[in-house]
């Protein structure tokens, strides 16, 4: 097996048993060999508030529906003051498109070389920069209500009288440029991965079929909202044209989204091959206790004895009650404070802490039972029997 395959998986198992409110659950990325459409025109909302940082729209692909849909571009409160977004990208690896996630840092990273535009113009980021705890918003490429919002300034930007509006890195048609030093060393830093308001404005979008591009032709008709959910809500913004052509293949149901690439293929290489280091699309992670897919009941064991079985099953059997009673109190629990917060109008980065506080509490609560349940079967696995010599035939003299 390639050494850098299982080099991989080695760091990826570790990732994992880390804490979740940093990394959360980690798969290889969504691989499809279909290029996605070309980036729609469209306007950027108003900004709803100070330390609000853009976040681009891009085209996602959900592989149950087997299509791509457009994830709006919209305004997201920073997590941490100094923080900037780097957005996620599409890359062609040789016969397949792999999405690689954005993410929050002190830098900002390499995503493609993609021109979104509004500050993103392929390297960095022009629409701002922080002030000790503000951030400053460069008017030129924000849309900002200088009268309610006072920490802007204007600063010329890179401009191009076409930009591009393909929305991949590297292959046939796609963006060509290398990740320079300081983009790798941006991925290696300390970073977080999407927001959980992030992570639920993604499945809001895919709920949506409009926003699927066999049905919008790479128009959508909400192509940004003022806020991250916020798609049937005022202010939201349509596309006013497709960035180019775009015609659904006819065999779409042949298309497959893998969740683990072949061996041998450059994200399966060591880490040394000059590539960002950079996470891969991954399945949400619970947020709340009621996220948590139902625990299956246990299958009753086999030992071979009766009475042991009838043992065994009595713990499983409470064992199982007790996590669901655990969950449905943490559910219960997280239910009353979202309500709280909602009765009290709490601001966009009061709920932001609230919810974060709820997916560590889930996670938490979602690993301390999957640790029960194997320490539950390791206990109950059945001893392996050992091969005995027969004992030496005593009954003639020796020799």
């Amino acid at each position: 097996m390639h050494i850098g395959f299982v080099r991989a998986v080695i760091v990826g198992t570790i990732l994992l048993l880390m804490t979740a409110a940093m990394f959360g659950q980690v798969r290889m990325g969504v691989v499809i060999t279909i290029a996605p459409p070309p980036l729609p025109i469209y306007d950027q909302p108003l900004c709803p508030g100070e330390n609000y940082i853009w976040t681009p729209g891009y085209w996602a692909y959900g592989d149950d529906f087997d299509d791509y849909y457009w994830v709006p571009g919209t305004w997201v409160l920073a997590p941490e003051v100094g923080f900037l977004w780097t957005p996620g990208y599409w890359e062609w690896n040789e016969d397949r498109y792999v999405f690689y996630d954005g993410y929050w840092g002190p830098q900002v990273g390499f995503y493609g070389g993609i021109f979104y535009g509004f500050g993103y113009f392929g390297e960095g980021y022009e629409g701002g920069r922080w002030d000790h705890d503000r951030f400053f918003y460069n008017t030129t490429v924000n849309n900002v209500n200088i009268t309610e919002i006072h920490n802007v300034y204007n600063a010329p930007v890179r401009t191009e009288s076409t930009p591009p509006r393909v929305s991949y890195h590297g292959g046939n048609g796609g963006i060509n440029r290398p990740p320079k030093p300081e983009e790798l060393a941006a991925a290696r830093a300390r970073h977080i991965p999407p927001v959980p308001v992030q992570r639920e404005h993604v499945q809001v979008a895919r709920t949506h079929p409009d926003l699927r591009a066999s049905a919008n032709m790479g128009k959508p008709p909400v192509a940004a909202t003022p806020k991250p959910g916020a798609i049937e809500e005022r202010g939201v913004v349509p596309a006013k044209a497709s960035g180019g052509p775009y015609t659904p293949p006819p065999n779409r149901g042949k298309n497959q989204a893998r969740e683990n690439p072949p061996a041998n293929r450059p994200n399966d290489r060591p880490a040394n091959n000059n590539r960002p280091d950079r996470n891969a699309s991954r399945p949400n992670p619970p947020v709340h206790a009621r996220d948590i897919s139902p625990a299956e009941r246990p299958s009753p064991p086999n030992t071979g004895n009766a009475k042991q079985d009838q043992k065994y099953q009595q713990q499983q059997e409470k064992q199982f009650a007790k996590q669901e009673q655990e969950r449905q109190k943490l559910q219960q629990k997280q239910d009353r404070e979202d309500q709280r917060a909602a009765q009290q109008k709490a601001d966009d980065a009061r709920r932001q802490q609230v919810e974060q506080r709820h997916q560590q509490q889930t996670q938490q609560l979602q690993q301390k039972h999957e640790q029960q349940q194997r320490q539950m079967e390791q206990k109950q696995r059945p001893p392996q029997k050992q091969n005995k010599q027969p004992p030496p035939d005593r009954s003639k003299p020796p020799n």
